[in-house]
């Protein structure tokens, strides 16, 4: 039997790495003989880094950044000759802020735009951004403001909160700091940054942000476009990272989808093909799934090997309808498995017990 294993990481428990660790150790217990072959997925967001820095040939450059409440906070950029790949995450991430201390309206990027200037500084002409899991709201203004962009009365740095008294705002410094540098912006959202479908309304409650909040701060973001560039605003992935992927797109980036980008650079399609079977795995899997993360992602490129996909979650939310349109032949829950305190308790030790579990049906 010859199996591919390529999960996203488990949100809080597990990363990409240690599940499909997890999971080939399970399927071994059973089918010991297996050829197994493993790409940890992520499509932008955390664990986008610790994915890439295992199939890119390059080093990791250590750089501490500002963390989006002002902490001092340590990040990586990984350097690949004259290509840098960033993690914004790792400087603006929700996971870097506990949940009873979050304040999204105060929130700033402003660690995104030291990474890029490590990146630049380290001979960097080419950065490529994985964005996702974002604890921020703030347009990247943030961003903006650590590579030289100012404003008038207000404050880039302030997150969106610093954003409602500008008079002004001047780009050209931090499009000069990063002349003749392509940027490309790597993430699984489509969304423009303002209005009914943009970041603040779609994504500010997972950040915190109040129903009754979501109109002042969206319009203090529509000031800050009619200040920088009003257009961009509605371009798809200018909602990414609550605006960051505006600010990028202001720096003429690129955007494009981060599980195809994470796709190639691991060669997943070139792996299904040699393979009968592929694993795919999430936390959660949900009708998010279905917008291009990982595991969408994943079953296509079973899909169009012809291989069959079976995914493997902390928890599954969708129905055999649901799973089969994406491509998905079945799924399993740890929490259906060996239950919910268990498998927050020993997620390395209950995720392997479902991939043995999964491999009583599907080894041969």
């Amino acid at each position: 039997m010859r199996i591919l294993i390529a999960p996203d990481k488990f949100a809080g428990t597990l990363t990409a790495v240690e599940a499909a660790a997890a999971i080939e150790e399970g399927w071994r217990r059973r089918d010991p003989g297996a050829e197994v072959l493993v790409a940890p997925m992520a499509d932008g967001g955390p664990g986008f880094i610790d994915v890439l820095s295992a199939v890119v040939d390059g080093t990791l450059l250590s750089v501490t950044v500002r963390g989006p409440l002002g902490d001092e906070t340590p990040a990586t950029v990984l350097m690949a000759g004259e290509t840098a790949y960033v993690e914004t995450a790792q400087a603006c991430g929700l996971h870097l802020v506990e949940p009873k201390d979050r304040r999204p309206e105060d929130a700033t990027t402003y660690g995104v735009g030291q990474l890029i200037a490590a990146a630049v500084d380290a001979g960097a002409k080419r950065i490529i951004l994985g964005l996702g899991g974002s604890g921020t709201n703030d347009a990247g203004a943030g961003m903006l403001a650590a590579l030289g962009a100012t404003g008038e009365t207000g404050h880039l740095d302030g997150g969106a909160a610093g954003l409602a008294e500008l008079t002004a705002v001047d780009l050209q410094p931090a499009r000069d700091r990063v002349a003749g540098v392509e940027f490309v912006a790597a993430s699984d959202v489509e969304n423009p940054m303002l209005g009914l479908r943009g970041a603040t309304n779609i994504f500010g409650a997972q950040k915190g942000l109040s129903d009754e909040r979501k109109p002042a701060v969206d319009g203090w973001l529509t000031h800050f476009a009619e200040l920088a560039d009003r257009k961009t605003a509605d371009k798809k992935g200018a909602g990414a990272a609550g605006g960051l992927g505006y600010a990028l797109l202001l720096l003429g980036a690129e955007r494009v989808s981060g599980i195809d980008l994470v796709a190639e650079l691991t060669g997943l399609k070139e792996k299904a093909a040699r393979v009968d079977l592929v694993l795919s795995g999430e936390g959660a899997f949900d009708f998010q799934s279905r917008d291009g993360k990982v595991i969408a992602g994943v079953a296509k490129v079973a899909n169009d090997a012809m291989r069959p996909c079976v995914v493997l979650a902390g928890k599954v939310l969708i129905g055999s309808r649901e799973m089969r349109t994406m491509g998905v032949e079945s799924a399993y829950a740890l929490v259906d498995v060996v239950g919910e305190e268990r498998a927050f308790a020993d997620p390395h030790g209950s995720l392997a017990t479902v991939a043995e579990r999964v491999a009583r049906t599907w080894a041969r």
